[in-house]
């Protein structure tokens, strides 16, 4: 079973990978010429990111939730467990930005104002988006 699992998470990246070169030389077309190496690719020498939910760049797994009610994973035969994880495991979600000056970041520790702030934007209970990034809140100490 781990094994299966091992294989089905790292073909899902690779077809990820393969998705956004089509993006990026055919769909959208900003980069027809590109040829990229392998190791250019694990560095990301391509233009734009795809930031990923439940990512440094894009932590809020609730996202998920969002995403589905546009997307309707379910026709895919995708579901959420209520904490927003996707089930099957290997499945993937995230946006592509294409922008020439995009680039990977990580959203850090944030303090009890930004929380409050994001919830209230979200249009969602303090305790809930808690819950969601429990990871990046600030511990008081």
């Amino acid at each position: 079973h781990l094994l299966v699992q091992t294989l089905n998470d790292r073909l899902a990246e690779a077809a990820t990978e393969k998705m956004h070169e089509y993006v990026r030389k055919e769909a959208w077309g900003y980069a027809p010429d590109e040829s990229l190496s392998i190791p250019d690719l694990l560095v990301e020498k391509f233009q734009g990111i795809r930031p990923a939910v439940g990512y440094p760049s894009l932590p809020d797994q609730s996202v998920n939730f969002l995403l589905d009610d546009l997307l309707g994973m379910n026709r895919i035969g995708i579901t959420l467990t209520e904490n927003g994880a996707m089930h099957p495991h290997s499945s993937v979600c995230g946006m592509m930005l294409a922008h020439p000056a995009s680039r990977y970041f990580s959203v850090g520790k944030i303090g009890e104002d930004q929380l409050d702030d994001y919830a209230r934007r979200r249009g969602m209970p303090i305790e809930n988006m808690r819950k969601f990034l429990a990871g990046n809140i600030e511990s008081a100490s």
